[in-house]
């Protein structure tokens, strides 16, 4: 029953956000009961965990909010909702993030300092250039990354909670914590010990910037401005061939010149060989089908190594390694052997420490010297390959690596993956393809190894011989039992630390892995796996993946890509893809662009549940326009959760019964029409679309609102009858409902509201029941809607005569069918009533009007 001491004079959403953020911690609304919960009745999602470091933007409410709408919808069906909340607080943005906060970088060859106090904290970095920063050991380095993500992650939490994310707080973990380390390295020495993981020096992406590898799925193209260069090539017959090139730097590191096989202009010259400009090293001419013929002159450099297709080129056709740009992306020092004349070297000398840019400059320099410069440089707009986080083209260097086997060179791999892929139900649906698209597009396996400082260490020592060189060959994995283990302060099994470093002893591995390494295992992280049996058979398969879908290339293919390594199935059972933000001119809102919109301020001044209808008025896939300056859809969200509060206390203030008879014909039609929208609302739900679901519920709120609410409140205000304990029991049965059908989007108001007349949280209330509304509303919809009409038509009757609402009629008169007046019939003491009607009369007609309105004379 309503307690009306609940209710305030003055309904407000202001303040709601604390009020029942706190009810709900009290009373562990959100947590997951693992007693009681069994496998059937469990839904677990497998939640993104946000990187913690700066701060959450607006992309990250629109795609959270998603979440959170299946996560109370689900609750609310009777599941155990397992939602977990991560922090994936290793990687290059947080030691980015540290770098500038504190002005400090980290040197690995320095000695820690106890009770290190950094230069500064807060700090942007935009003015503090690297050389400027104070250099740290590793261990204080880490000291202050592991300080600076603790406080951002109580920021993103209290954010969280403020915006109402339905999460167990309980249920919590860090990509760092002691816990992750466990998992991420067993988890790899597992890999290693299936032959799953391996070791391998080659060609690597690398970034000067970070000084670290880079995997293919990190990568994208940026168009950047450059220059073809057309130059000779010389035969032995004294002729030239011209190629053009973008990159004349490594003309120095050329191995060998390609074309075409079907190329007829040099079919003559494969197998012969060509001598290079400038440095004079003798090349073959070899012919492979990547060449493309309608390009330049037709024939290419292959260089170790300008771009990855000379990485396949230098593969395939089993050619030599001259490689000359070092870790730091300058020229090293030592020439290539194949340089052998004096000329050359001296040519060599001159670009030794160069950064590329300056070195291309030498090189043209030392073209147009010799002649071999045949034109001047061509100004063109071409594709580079970048880490997605760095600032400088990514080069490629031969390093020593650690990979994990994806499928892009073991066909029956594969062939799971894409299996799993079809087994999982994507919303929508089409994201799917993008998935396929990047398993069938795999050219090597994942990079998993990073030179970086703060992550999960590769659990791996190398055993040194006599002369105290490595023996990569023959790595010493750790066992389960040292995890978690860092092997650049822990020593080697069978091996006493002082025997690190010394020939005949050992050296710990100093690579850490790359975060999707770790990002990969967030089921199993959040789940308890190897940890806690019991709660990981509950969970695992997660029922849902959500996330945006920039990311189905690194974190939902590495995780099924995980899961199939460990467990043989499909990671979850749904994925649920979210759309990207993009500002008015629909260009995707991102930190590089300025355009990033973060959404403190907002949910401040509009609320919680007006920047939750936003999010949730998108369908999944669906990219959202955004106006911080006009943001329509908040205030519309704003607007309908006000209004949610003062029907609430309307409809409250009645004396009534909501288990009361509905007895009276429209009150039936009503529910009726309410048993469709609770019914095509949950299909909705249950197929991903809450959007559908949203629109469908406030559609039929609106009309409640203007049209039934209005219709009946005098009825409703009147004496005791039958027909007034309809009309109330109609309207506190529907706001009943409707209070559960908003709860998932506007979570806040509809607490409120729902604490007024019920004890406990709607957000642990059932979800409407459509068979037992559909036992007081069988009436015909129909009836409601013709009400409707009549109504608005008797409103603008004295609209058009620019008269009140409240103004008495004496008659009127409604035209229309003859089955419609037969319908209207029962619900004309209703009209009477809310327009002030003296006398209502119909006439058949063949169309629907009202008409004949006479206005009461005004009383002298």
């Amino acid at each position: 029953m309503t307690d009306t001491a609940r209710i305030p004079d003055k309904p407000a959403l202001e303040g709601l956000e604390s009020v029942w953020g706190g009810a709900w911690e009290r009373e562990g609304t959100y947590r997951f009961d693992r007693k009681s919960a069994t496998r059937e009745c469990i839904y677990s999602i497998d939640t993104p965990p946000p990187t913690a470091s700066g701060s959450l933007h607006i992309g990250h409410v629109f795609s959270y909010t998603h979440t959170d709408v299946v996560a109370r919808f689900q609750r609310m069906r009777g599941k155990s909702v397992f939602y977990p909340m991560g922090w994936d607080d290793n990687g290059l943005p947080t030691e980015r993030r540290v770098q500038n906060y504190y002005g400090v970088r980290c040197d690995p060859t320095l000695a820690y300092i106890d009770g290190f106090v950094p230069p500064f904290e807060g700090g942007d970095g935009k003015s503090t250039k690297a050389a400027d920063q104070v250099p740290i050991s590793r261990r204080n380095f880490i000291e202050l990354c592991e300080r600076l993500t603790v406080e951002d992650e109580q920021q993103f939490e209290a954010l969280w909670r403020q915006l109402g994310l339905s999460v167990d707080w309980t249920q919590t973990y860090r990509t760092i914590g002691d816990e992750s380390l466990f998992a991420s390295q067993l988890a790899f020495v597992r890999n290693v010990e299936r032959g799953e993981a391996y070791q391998a020096l080659a060609p690597t992406l690398w970034d000067v910037t970070f000084r670290t590898a880079v995997a293919q799925a990190e990568l994208e193209d940026r168009e950047q401005p450059g220059h073809y260069h057309r130059v000779s090539f010389h035969r032995p017959d004294g002729g030239i061939i011209e190629i053009e090139t973008s990159r004349p730097e490594l003309i120095p590191a050329c191995v060998a010149l390609v074309a075409h096989p079907d190329d007829e202009r040099y079919q003559p010259l494969f197998g012969t060989t060509v001598t290079s400009p400038v440095f004079g090293v003798e090349v073959p001419v070899v012919a492979h089908h990547l060449a493309q013929k309608d390009k330049g002159t037709g024939i290419a450099m292959i260089c170790t190594f300008g771009d990855i297709t000379d990485v396949v080129w230098w593969r395939e056709l089993d050619l030599p390694n001259r490689a000359i740009i070092g870790f730091d992306g300058r020229v090293i020092a030592e020439a290539p052997e194949a340089i052998t004349s004096e000329a050359g070297k001296a040519a060599f000398a001159e670009l030794a420490g160069k950064t590329t840019f300056s070195a291309k400059q030498a090189v043209v320099q030392q073209l147009r010297d010799s002649g071999d410069l045949l034109a001047d440089p061509k100004s063109i707009t071409h594709p580079v390959k970048f880490f997605e986080k760095g600032d400088k083209p990514l080069e490629i260097v031969s390093t020593r690596q650690w990979y994990i086997r994806n499928g892009a060179r073991d066909e029956a791999l594969r062939e799971r993956l894409l299996s799993h892929g079809r087994e999982i139900d994507w919303h929508p649906d089409f994201m799917r393809v993008r998935y396929e698209n990047w398993v069938g597009g795999l050219s090597g396996d994942w990079l998993v190894s990073r030179q970086r400082f703060f992550g999960v260490p590769i659990p791996v020592w190398y055993p040194l011989d006599a002369a105290g060189d490595p023996k990569f060959d023959e790595p010493i994995v750790a066992t389960r039992e040292m995890l978690p283990v860092d092997p650049s302060s822990a020593a080697a099994p069978g091996f006493e630390e002082s025997q690190r470093g010394e020939a005949g002893g050992f050296i710990g591995e100093h690579d850490v892995m790359d975060t999707w390494a770790t990002s990969s295992l967030t089921p199993q992280l959040a789940g308890g796996w190897e940890r806690d049996p019991e709660l990981f058979d509950l969970v695992f398969p997660y029922s849902l993946r959500p996330q945006g879908q920039d990311i189905i290339r690194t974190w939902l293919f590495s995780t099924t890509l995980r899961a199939e390594l460990e467990h043989g199935v499909a990671p979850w059972a749904n994925a649920s893809i979210s759309g990207f933000i993009v500002d008015p001119d629909r260009k995707k809102m991102s930190k590089s662009k300025g355009n990033v919109v973060t959404p403190a301020g907002l949910l401040d001044q509009h609320g919680s549940d007006a920047v939750r209808y936003w999010a949730a008025s998108s369908r999944l896939g669906t990219d959202a326009a955004f106006d911080p300056q006009n943001p329509t859809q908040v205030k519309i969200g704003r607007r309908l959760a006000i209004k949610v509060l003062n029907a609430a206390k309307f409809i409250l203030g009645f004396d009534g019964r909501a288990d009361a008879p509905v007895t009276v014909p429209v009150d039936r039609s009503m529910l009726a029409e309410l048993t469709g929208v609770v019914e095509r609302a949950t299909r909705s739900l249950e197929a991903y679309d809450h959007a559908r679901a949203l629109e469908l519920a406030e559609t039929f709120f609106w009309t409640f609102c203007d049209d039934y609410l209005e219709l009946v409140k005098e009825r409703a205000y009147g004496e005791p009858s039958p027909e007034q304990a309809s009309a109330v029991a109609a309207l506190k049965t529907a706001l009943d409902v409707l209070l559960r059908l908003f709860a998932p989007v506007i979570p806040f108001a509809t607490e409120e509201a729902w604490r007024w007349s019920h004890d406990g949280s709607v957000h642990v209330a059932s979800w409407p029941n459509v068979d037992e509304l559909a036992a007081r509303g069988d009436a015909g919809v129909e009836l409601l809607e013709l009400a409707g009409l009549a109504l608005t038509g008797i409103r603008r009757a004295k609209t058009d005569a620019k008269a009140s609402q409240k103004t008495p009629v004496a008659s009127a008169v409604i035209a229309a069918p003859a089955a419609t007046i037969a319908l209207l019939e029962s619900v004309a003491s209703d009209l009477r009533a809310v327009g002030r009607i003296a006398e209502l009369g119909f006439v058949e007609a063949e169309s629907f009007e009202v008409r004949d309105v006479v206005f009461e004379a005004p009383s002298e």
